[in-house]
């Protein structure tokens, strides 16, 4: 199993984070990867999102859990490899918050895919953070 993990503290309050994640038609206004990007249903566990990166085919991804305000898990199947990502957002204190993206990916290609989804990772949940933020 492949695993990596990005974080980052911040003092944007954790409902405008988690608004931020849930208005999935708007991610690719802080994420500059996502050319195009559709919701299924709500955002909650088993619904699916179809995302289109920049050059890329459209991967689904499958909502596994979402825990309103504190967490969703999305993962795809990329020609039998599992690529599983948390994304989280953890109270440090009164006033700080950590946002947490975490990939493992298990299967033939995970040393090949999973570097190549999170080498952004710290950039993304920096836009995020600062989108949330405004």
């Amino acid at each position: 199993m492949w695993t990596t993990e990005h974080s980052l503290e911040t003092t944007v309050a954790p409902e405008a984070i988690w608004r931020a994640w849930a208005d999935v038609e708007r991610w690719p206004e802080w994420n500059a990867d996502i050319e195009r990007i559709e919701l299924s249903g709500r955002f909650a566990t088993g619904s699916t999102i179809a995302m289109t990166p920049r050059g890329q085919v459209t991967a689904e991804l499958r909502i596994a859990d979402a825990v309103e305000g504190e967490l969703f898990v999305d993962e795809a199947d990329v020609d039998g490899t599992i690529v599983r990502t948390t994304h989280r957002i953890e109270r440090v204190d009164d006033e700080r918050v950590r946002v947490i993206y975490r990939l493992e990916a298990s299967g033939p290609a995970a040393d090949q895919i999973a570097p190549a989804v999170s080498a952004d990772f710290d950039e993304t949940i920096a836009a995020l953070v600062e989108h949330a933020g405004r």
